[in-house]
């Protein structure tokens, strides 16, 4: 079965970290292009960071120098690590497989990260 899904939602204080997870099943993972999106409650859906097979990321402005992205290709997983969480980093996070010329994209469960005291 091709899925992806995520894990490693919460709550959080402003100010902390948390590393969500998003595994992998049914496709060649390592050669895929994985993203991360976010979608706020009454807002639209959008870009986080994302990572190629060569381990060559970029990040979104709003996070960028404080969420790192990385993936084990050998356990078919991608991690988001978020340090210094903000209460506007409340949402629920989205793992995606980027299409390619032969697989469509695909999009996990999601997994909600809440910062507040």
């Amino acid at each position: 079965q091709v899925q992806l899904v995520e894990s490693g939602g919460g709550l959080v204080q402003p100010g902390g970290s948390l590393r969500v997870s998003c595994v992998a099943s049914g496709l060649t993972f390592s050669s895929r292009t994985m993203s991360w999106y976010r979608q706020a409650p009454g807002k639209e859906r959008e870009f986080v960071a994302q990572i190629i097979s060569g381990h060559i990321t970029m990040y979104a402005e709003s996070v960028k120098g404080r969420f790192t992205i990385s993936r084990d290709n050998a356990k078919n997983t991608v991690f988001l690590q978020m340090n210094s969480l903000k209460p506007e980093d409340t949402a629920v996070y989205y793992c995606k497989a980027e299409p390619t010329y032969s697989a469509i994209e695909l999009w996990g469960q999601g997994t909600l990260v809440t910062v507040s005291s």
